[in-house]
């Protein structure tokens, strides 16, 4: 809650706050909540703040450390946050900070010792038995209270449902910036987190950076940063949050938990993928592909084309509106390597390219280039494998 008053720039009578709240011309300061219309009437001039509330937003703008967001689903941690404690401890050498990880969650059950294992220096620990399944209102509230209180420069979340759904409401609960679906974060000569993610389509590679507001936010792609190095003899503070929530303050309400039963496919974890785009010709030449990833112990990807066309289901698609990967290897059939594609793959540790036109773009990436007809190598290749 903060408590704000009208400005003489106000044109009107009165100004609808959100959540039932309204507040007249000649008030005093009044008690509301911290809504869409209030921090939009801030914007525009329409609303003060009361003093002690502007010195916190100012507070946040003095940041130190570099945090991550632990996601926790059943009380384990995803791959993505090691992912991400590892580019943060990057970041934080370059700043000469330490790197804190927020864990959310029902009971510790040693999360926060295997966070400081993967390079957390300190995990901010908030228990409570409401926080067992993730819910918007309580995580932001939190995690906001949080960084007011601890300044962090830098947060980073992961581009999962949750990280999606959770940081935009951070960033707006504490006004700051927020880039999102991040493929590179780096550190600039002033200081600042560079964060480059693809624009405009998947056609240029964007480079942005936030440099009047702290903490600097972003999601980042699962998949995309290589993941940090356990190590078990390693150090940390645990430090205690108090959760203030209480079931009545939510919103929502969760009812029941139904998991779907399906078989997805699991690129980011994969040590081999191997890829086919719209050279394939058609769906029932998919395959091929299908039974090289067979041979290969592989899993089966697929272009925005392919995906598109009907040939095969969404989980499969690699690229920028598709999975970001980073196999061992990755074999890629029949696509011509767009920059939306590219983006998704381009980190793999060995590219193989078999296309028919030796001026497709995918070359430009590949480690190794086979120029000719996909239809004849890959029965080839097949054949070898079974011998």
């Amino acid at each position: 809650m903060a408590k704000v008053r009208l400005t003489t720039n106000f044109p009107g009578f009165f100004l609808d706050l959100g959540m039932g709240i309204t507040i007249n011309r000649g008030d005093s300061w009044i008690e509301a909540p911290d809504t869409i219309e209030l921090q939009q009437a801030i914007d525009n001039g329409y609303v003060e703040l009361q003093k002690e509330k502007q010195e916190a937003v100012e507070k946040i703008k003095d940041g130190n450390e570099v945090w991550v967001f632990a996601e926790q689903r059943n009380n384990k941690i995803p791959q993505i946050v090691f992912e991400l404690l590892g580019k943060a401890k990057e970041l934080a050498k370059k700043l000469n900070v330490n790197v804190g990880a927020i864990l959310l969650c029902e009971k510790d059950n040693n999360l926060s010792k295997e966070l400081i294992e993967y390079e957390a220096d300190n995990v901010y620990l908030a228990e409570n038995p409401l926080l067992k399944n993730y819910k918007t209102d309580f995580y932001t509230k939190i995690i906001a209270d949080l960084i007011k209180k601890e300044s962090p420069s830098i947060v980073i979340y992961g581009a999962t449902h949750i990280g999606r759904d959770l940081a935009p409401r951070i960033a707006q609960r504490i006004t700051t910036g927020l880039t999102a679906d991040c493929t590179g974060l780096d550190i600039d000569n002033d200081g600042l987190l560079l964060q480059t993610r693809p624009a405009f389509g998947g056609n240029i590679m964007a480079q942005i950076k936030c440099p009047d507001h702290k903490p600097q936010m972003s999601t980042v792609r699962p998949g995309v940063m290589k993941i940090a190095e356990k190590d078990g003899s390693r150090k940390g503070n645990i430090i205690k949050v108090e959760t203030e929530i209480s079931e009545k303050d939510s919103l929502t309400k969760i009812i029941k938990i139904v998991k779907e039963n399906k078989l997805i496919a699991n690129l980011e974890k994969a040590n081999i993928i191997v890829s086919g785009g719209r050279g394939l010709g058609t769906k029932e030449n998919f395959k091929m592909i299908e039974e090289l990833a067979r041979l290969l112990k592989a899993e089966v990807g697929a272009s925005r084309a392919v995906v598109d066309a009907g040939w095969m289901s969404k989980d499969h698609q690699v690229g920028q509106t598709g999975k970001t990967v980073r196999p061992k290897l990755y074999i890629a059939c029949g696509i011509s390597g767009a920059i939306q594609h590219r983006a998704g793959m381009q980190n793999s540790e060995m590219i193989v390219a078999i296309n028919k036109d030796p001026n497709a773009m995918i070359f430009n990436i590949a480690d190794y280039g086979i120029v000719g007809d996909l239809h004849k190598i890959i029965p080839l290749l097949i054949e070898e494998l079974k011998k």
